[in-house]
């Protein structure tokens, strides 16, 4: 759910900037999560477990009536709200540019919360390949995060 939301962040890049450096980091970005996902989805299915992210609490609920932003807690560590989502939607050239790299920076900052709070839980984060998955995740994420923050400093 995290990771898709990283795609469809850099899905907007393309009919909102005119920013070449922009361009290249989000299919940096888009290849480096569908390649996360991927290693995920294969991981849960070779142990029988869903794919699918089920949300508490909402089984067979009607979502339609809702108030979605009250759904803010449910959020992974990270995510952009609904309300940021909209705004970096409506928003084209320089100030998409600031909102997708400051909105990418929070959305990977959480992403290192995650595996930190992984390597934090007693017992968790063993197993070889979710060790090594969630260790290039945190360095691919740093650096990612880098080259965000010196394209900032480029576009205040």
């Amino acid at each position: 759910m995290h990771h898709a939301q990283a795609v469809e962040m850099t899905a907007l890049i393309e009919a909102r900037t005119e920013n070449k450096g922009l361009s290249l980091l989000g299919a940096r970005i888009s290849h480096s999560q569908a390649e996360e996902m991927r290693f995920m989805e294969r991981w849960l299915k070779s142990r029988g477990e869903p794919a699918e992210m089920k949300m508490p609490g909402m089984d067979g609920m009607d979502m339609s009536g809702m108030d979605h932003s009250s759904h803010h807690s449910m959020l992974m560590p990270g995510m952009l709200t609904a309300k940021q989502m909209d705004a970096l939607k409506k928003a084209k050239g320089a100030e998409f540019d600031r909102l997708f790299l400051t909105g990418m920076i929070q959305h990977h900052t959480g992403a290192l919360v995650m595996v930190k709070d992984l390597f934090d839980t007693a017992g968790a984060g063993q197993e070889a390949e979710v060790f090594n998955f969630a260790t290039d995740v945190d360095s691919g994420q740093r650096a990612e995060i880098r080259i965000m923050q010196t394209m900032l400093g480029k576009n205040p």
